[in-house]
């Protein structure tokens, strides 16, 4: 016996409609009709105009009731894969005092990244309530620990856990004008399957989708994407780019209106060479080679579009892609698409109907790629039809759309359990003072809530059927921290510092509330703890016997009235390397150094205001080189001429005195040179430059002096 089935595919451009039957285990295709819309009353899978695509179903339908006889009642349709709305998104957890992750905490992570995604998208649509939307699946894309990623958060440890999920969700008002519009065309839904769901239904059965393949279907308006993987379909996705994107192309580039445009390439897909008038009513023929070449720039665009979201969706290129819709055979398209997903050339291929294995082959059978959908509708609704089902969540009846094997967690989804609420408070927190400063002692966490499948203890993870009973307890609070002094500041009974290049330990204390205790004591709220340095720098030096004057660490002095400091001179105390004072308190690890230069003299406080203490002659006596010299600066303390090599006192007051500036005479030489008079006998004789010289002529520089007598 056969079984007569009636399916729709209500796309963009038009409405498709199949007669199959089923024969044996296979199918078989009676007849088809095509219709395209008159108007755009469809818009990215949503019907926006009911009744004027009700009026396309109802021709589709009348076509064939009269060309075989029959009165179509009942029809199999898809909701369009372009109206899923996916969401990717983030959400972590603090850990950091948590006990080693399971699969359950896990979950909670993934249910809590759902319920954003839920509550994002609404945000997005303007809506104010989650149950607008139904989500039918979401996948894993990352496990983050500390901001690192990693293969499984199971039994880790550290500060932060965070997972990177991609949600999808369908609109509910999708289905529902869905059935408004065939409702108005007299047709009654028989079942509901989704567009993606069909053409992999078809194309790839059960024991294929273990392997990561894509399946791509290009319509007109949009090109909608679904992905398999370890037995399941693992996401969907829609990119807004199809074939009309090839179409405006042709049109721009060869000046034809866009029907005309549309029409030009299925001839020339079909027949490799075609002649066309452009609107100024020039006529040309193009060859296939030619219109490839001229719509590359679309193709790549597409091509870009297709992998870009094929990368968000999977998070690595698939194993494989097939491309299915009439825009798949869009010229080049398959090979470059390859080439973006670093894939070999024959891992993307166009898939016609006849790769349908379960389709009996007749003389009916549409061949092109554009037709597994309608077929595929109408198999997977009728096999894998789309249910909703009835199930209690705490005492509140909520029905959910089965577009997969539902969970306790879907239907926590669905009914708007917020499970970050339900999870135990963390214990209330300490706040303690340590040595002034205000730190917080978190309590525990808080633990899962507690969830029950009728009436047993359940997992978020197991599957629901049709009238089951949830509950959903809150999780136990956590405790108030319990930490012990030596648990929160650590073993430190003594210190030890560095003195001028020596180590010497000294001796801290604890105290809470201003009394010593014991390192077992559990610290309370408010504690405030004092960590003892028993030592400053002045107590520190007078229990090692060194002396040192504190009274005026910078060596200064007043000259003129003015006041000098010479940092040189000045007696330091670095600690660390850097200026202290004796009050300054000791911690372990420090460094100490004392400075405590001598004196300067006088020439060394010159020397600092770069002020030349002496006026200098160079000259030759008795043919050797003789300096000579005298003061120009007088430098007085307390009216008392000091002489350069004088010690200078902190806070000395000096005078600097300018002398008058007088020439070196003959006499001068005689305080750089010494006679013995008792040697000279005769008469002596004084030569400047070999003339006779007196005691009072002038020298200048290089002057030649000789003094000599008789024997």
């Amino acid at each position: 016996m056969t079984e007569q089935m009636f399916a729709l595919d209500i796309g963009t451009r038009s409405v498709v409609g199949l007669l199959m039957q089923k024969k044996g285990e296979k199918y078989e295709v009676i007849d088809f009709e095509t219709i395209e819309h008159e108007e755009r009353s469809m818009l990215d899978g949503q019907i926006h105009d009911v009744v004027s695509v009700a009026n396309v179903i109802a021709r589709v339908k009348a076509r064939l009731e009269t060309k075989h006889d029959v009165t179509l009642k009942k029809v199999c349709v898809a909701a369009a894969g372009r109206a899923l709305k996916t969401m990717r998104i983030h959400t972590d957890k603090d850990i950091s005092k948590q006990p080693l992750m399971n699969k359950e905490d896990i979950l909670f992570l993934e249910l809590e990244g759902v319920q954003k995604a839920q509550y994002q998208l609404a945000k997005e649509e303007e809506k104010e309530v989650t149950g607008n939307y139904y989500c039918v699946g979401y996948s894993v894309i990352k496990y983050l620990l500390d901001e690192e990623e990693i293969g499984s958060l199971i039994d880790q440890q550290g500060n932060t856990a965070a997972v990177e999920i991609i949600a999808t969700f369908l609109p509910k008002v999708v289905v529902e004008s869905l059935l408004s519009a065939l409702h108005r065309a007299n047709l009654e839904l028989e079942a509901l399957t989704l567009e993606p769901i069909a053409a992999i239904h078809v194309l790839i059965p059960p024991s294929m989708r273990r392997l990561n393949v894509a399946l791509v279907d290009i319509g007109a308006g949009t090109s909608d994407i679904a992905l398999t993987a370890e037995g399941t379909v693992t996401a969907y996705g829609m990119v807004p780019r199809a074939g009309d994107e090839i179409t405006e192309a042709i049109s721009d580039h060869y000046l034809l209106d866009f029907n005309q445009a549309e029409t030009f390439k299925k001839e020339i897909s079909t027949n490799h060479v075609a002649t066309v008038a452009d609107i100024l009513g020039f006529e040309q023929e193009i060859h296939f080679k030619e219109l490839v070449d001229a719509v590359l720039p679309a193709i790549d665009r597409l091509a870009d579009a297709i992998a870009e979201e094929l990368y968000k969706l999977n998070g690595t290129p698939p194993k494989a892609v097939m491309l299915v819709g009439g825009g798949s055979q869009t010229p080049e398209l398959a090979l470059r698409l390859a080439n973006r997903l670093k894939l070999p050339a024959n891992r993307v291929a166009i898939r016609g109907v006849d790769a349908i294995q379960m389709l009996e082959k007749s003389g009916n059978l549409p061949i092109g790629p554009e037709f597994i959908t309608p077929i595929g509708i109408a198999i997977a609704a009728k096999q894998n039809p789309v249910h909703y089902i009835s199930v209690k969540v705490n005492n509140r009846m909520i029905r959910l759309f089965e577009m997969k094997q539902l969970t306790v967690g879907d239907c926590l989804i669905a009914a708007g359990v917020n499970t970050q609420k339900l999870y135990g408070r963390p214990g209330m927190a300490y706040m303690v003072n340590y040595n002034g400063k205000e730190i917080t002692l978190p309590g525990s966490f808080g633990k899962p809530p507690l969830l029950k499948l009728n009436d047993k203890e359940a997992k978020l993870d197991e599957l629901i059927s049709d009238g089951d009973n949830i509950a959903v307890d809150k999780g136990q609070n956590g405790e108030a921290p319990s930490i012990t002094l030596s648990e929160f500041i650590g073993d430190l009974p003594f210190s030890t510092i560095t003195f001028n290049d020596k180590k010497y330990t000294i001796t801290n204390t604890m105290t809470v509330n201003d009394k010593p205790v014991s390192e077992d004591y559990v610290l309370k709220d408010n504690d405030r703890i004092i960590f003892h340095q028993s030592s400053t720098i002045e107590s520190f030096l007078k229990k090692e016997n060194v002396k040192v004057d504190y009274t005026n660490q910078d060596f200064v002095i007043y000259l003129d009235k003015k006041p000098l400091v010479m940092k040189e001179y000045s007696k330091l105390i670095l600690l660390n390397g850097k200026k202290a004072t004796p009050t300054d308190p000791l911690k372990h690890g420090d460094r100490l150094d004392i400075l405590t230069p001598e004196n300067p003299n006088v020439s060394d406080v010159l020397n600092k205001l770069n002020i030349e203490e002496n006026k200098k002659l160079k000259i030759f006596y008795n043919g050797r080189p003789l300096l000579l010299s005298k003061p120009k600066f007088a430098v007085k303390r307390d009216k008392e001429v000091l002489k350069t090599d004088d010690i200078v006192r902190v806070n000395d007051y000096l005078e600097l005195t300018e002398l008058e500036e007088n020439p070196f005479v003959f006499q001068d030489i005689f305080r750089f040179i010494s006679l013995d008079l008792s040697k000279i006998k005769g008469k002596v004789e004084m030569k400047r430059n070999d003339n006779k010289v007196t005691f009072f002529d002038v020298l200048e520089e290089s002057d030649s002096i000789s003094i000599t007598w008789e024997e």
